[in-house]
């Protein structure tokens, strides 16, 4: 190979990202080099547990990120050491000294990375983050610049692969979500504290970025309404089967003209939406553009080597920008600088939806017209229902209701709950049915 020019990467953290990335760059060394004309050498490693079996070839190795970027023999530096604080401090040195950063960690992109952002704009480098949505599926560059020509109406996604294992097991087995949480920890899907998968924290992450970048607003990860799955029952996922839908744990993102709606929550989906395919741990985004329609985005959301994949994806983005000798930086959050969508953020209250609704009731003459008096009294029309009969004393009603307001929808709930014929709390999951183009 004819001697080049090379591009010298730190890379500060060694787990499963950081490892995954240094064992690719190895891996795929001479296709990297041919396709840039310059050779792409991991040079410096900031790793808390040495790891001398990944490491011996490399220059300069040590426990101190921040001695990494403040090196200037760093070209590009890679973060993949996870959290906010330490990542933000690293992130926020290597921009000050002039370095490119990529990074992999949603959770500091979506809560601080307005501020980042600044910083980037202000020393004229890149802080590129591919690697935080969907893994190894190529989402934020499709947003950017595949979609670019469209208004994008709403995008949603499944872009949890622990809580699509989990509705995916549940809805196929017929087994308890406790079940399947401890069998998802088991394989290594889940960690011992799950909540920032089952509670919709990570969606949640993923969700802010995306609509940033599509709808021109910024990073408000504050404003996002989070629900989990911990409630949802077979015996849900029966009835909505019943009723021609599936169970999926979504983050939509969507325009009004009263404003964006930015929400987290199990979903009933209609099984002829093509997101209603998507099981197992893979992830899916479904975006709707005002020229293309919709598209859909599929992949792997997690793992080493697919995470990898977008990390050194945006290394060779960033060395072709250098090569071609671009003056501005590109960074992938369009409008960081002016954000020209001033609409609010929608309160979960204030969006309108249709329901399904799981009302454990007494089986007694008259309850069902009681509990339909009640629905009509917040203007709540009935679209199915499923009341089955029983040889106890009580009975689950399930109500498919038309579109309404949730504020209307939660004073209904309060009235039903209060009714003595009601015996538990009602289990409501909003229905989804993407009438802006085909789904």
């Amino acid at each position: 190979m004819q001697e080049t020019e090379s591009i010298r990467v730190g890379i500060c953290g060694l787990g499963t990202v950081g490892g995954g990335t240094l064992e690719l760059l190895r891996a795929n060394r001479l296709e990297i080099s041919d396709r840039l004309g310059k050779e792409v050498v991991v040079s410096h490693v900031a790793t808390r547990t040495l790891k001398p079996e990944l490491t011996q070839d490399i220059a300069t190795i040590g426990t101190d990120p921040l001695a990494v970027a403040s090196d200037p023999n760093v070209d590009i530096l890679v973060e993949t050491i996870g959290g906010c604080d330490i990542a933000f401090e690293l992130i926020a040195t290597a921009l000050a000294k002039g370095k490119q950063v990529v990074t992999a960690n949603k959770a500091l992109i979506a809560e601080r990375g307005n501020e980042l952002f600044v910083l980037a704009e202000k020393h004229r480098v890149n802080l590129a983050f591919e690697s935080s949505v969907g893994g190894g599926i190529p989402v934020i560059r499709a947003l950017r610049e595949g979609l670019a020509a469209n208004e994008i109406q709403w995008l949603a996604g499944i872009i949890n692969g622990t809580g699509n294992f989990i509705l995916t097991e549940m809805a196929e087995k017929q087994r308890e979500f406790s079940e399947v949480l401890k069998q998802a920890q088991k394989l290594g899907y889940a960690e011992a504290d799950p909540a920032f998968d089952v509670e919709g924290i990570d969606a949640a992450h993923k969700l802010t970025i995306m609509a940033s970048i599509v709808f021109g607003i910024p990073l408000q990860f504050d404003k996002v309404y989070m629900e989990g799955i911990s409630h949802i029952t077979p015996h849900d996922i029966s009835y909505a089967d019943e009723l021609g839908y599936c169970i999926k744990h979504l983050g939509i993102a969507q325009r009004s003209e009263r404003g964006m709606e930015l929400r987290v929550h199990p979903t009933l989906l209609s099984r002829s939406r093509l997101l209603a395919s998507v099981n197992g741990v893979g992830n899916a985004v479904l975006v709707n553009g005002n020229r293309v329609g919709s598209t859909l985005y599929y992949g792997p959301g997690a793992g080493a080597e697919a995470t990898a994949s977008s990390v050194v994806a945006d290394i060779i983005d960033i060395a072709r920008q250098q090569a071609a000798g671009a003056v501005e930086p590109v960074c992938p959050a369009l409008g960081y600088r002016n954000y020209s969508n001033k609409l609010p953020v929608l309160t979960i209250e204030d969006i309108e939806s249709e329901y399904y609704l799981r009302i454990p009731a007494m089986d007694r003459l008259g309850v069902m017209a009681r509990i339909s008096s009640v629905l009509q009294s917040q203007s709540i029309n009935i679209e199915a229902v499923i009341q089955k009969e029983s040889s106890s004393k009580n009975v689950p009603i399930v109500i498919l209701t038309h579109k309404v307001k949730e504020r209307n929808l939660n004073q209904a709930l309060a009235t039903l709950e209060a009714l003595e014929e009601v015996t538990g709390s009602i289990t409501r999951i909003r229905v989804e049915s993407f009438h802006s183009g085909t789904a």
